[in-house]
């Protein structure tokens, strides 16, 4: 019997890895003031699992604001076993797709993914606190160099 070239990979580590952020988050945010929004206060539903296979974490956010949902995201992580880096695919409620993901990797418990692109370079910055909270801000620079807070955000796990 011949065999079968389109077997799915196995999750490594790396993949399991992004499971700690699995689960349905509430999240408590500060947006800075920018070109896209004035800045504030805001809440977040946060849920994210991971599928297909255990390859990737799939995080949809809906963010609120003066009780109107305000922004909402779509976001894809992954491991590329070739290039060694997680990516990140991120879409948003703005209409807003990079031509490339985000790349980056792990410093102790911080992952720290940027992304460039002709409106400039979005860095995200998601550090675990413990199995329950994680931290994630996301921040601009036309750069690369010098980093302005965009999002600043608590997360804590809903039980």
């Amino acid at each position: 019997m011949p065999q079968d070239h389109l077997a799915a990979p196995t999750a490594l580590e790396e993949h399991r890895k992004l499971a700690v952020f699995a689960g349905e988050w509430a999240g408590e945010e500060v947006v800075f003031p920018s070109r896209w929004t004035a800045g504030g206060p805001a809440t977040s539903h946060v849920v994210a699992r991971m599928d297909l296979n255990g390859l990737y974490l799939i995080q949809d956010t809906r963010q609120m604001r003066d009780g109107k949902e305000s922004f909402a995201t779509h976001g894809v992580f992954t491991y590329d076993r070739e290039d060694r880096h997680y990516k990140l695919f991120w879409h948003d409620s703005l209409g807003y797709y990079s031509p490339a993901p985000a790349s980056g990797g792990w410093t102790g418990k911080t992952l720290i993914l940027v992304r460039g692109s002709l409106r400039g370079n979005a860095r995200h910055v998601y550090e675990v606190v413990d199995d329950n909270n994680y931290t994630m801000k996301i921040q601009f620079s036309p750069d690369a160099e010098g980093w302005a807070d965009v999002l600043t955000g608590v997360y804590r796990r809903v039980h």
